[in-house]
C-alpha cells in the first residue's frame, strides 16, 4: 500500500470510529462505543504507518539526489 492511501485509509477508519463512538454514547451500547474506539485507534496507526512509509520515501529521494 502507498503512503497515500494508508493515510486516505487512516482518515476513513478514524471517522467511522468516531461515528461509532458518538452513536453508542447517545444509545447507551458500550459495545458500540468500544468497536468505535477500536476502529479509531487502526485508522490513527494506518496514518502513521503512511506518515512513515512518505519519510523513507523522502529520505530515499534526498540520498538519490546527493548523489
Amino acid at each position: 500500500m502507498s503512503s497515500t492511501t494508508d493515510k486516505i485509509k487512516g482518515v476513513a477508519n478514524e471517522a467511522a470510529g468516531s461515528v461509532k463512538q458518538s452513536v453508542g454514547k447517545v444509545t447507551g451500547n458500550e459495545k458500540l462505543q468500544a468497536e468505535g474506539k477500536a476502529q479509531e485507534l487502526k485508522g490513527k496507526t494506518q496514518k502513521t504507518v503512511g506518515d512513515a512509509k512518505q519519510g523513507v520515501k523522502n529520505a530515499a529521494d534526498a540520498v538519490k539526489k546527493s548523489l
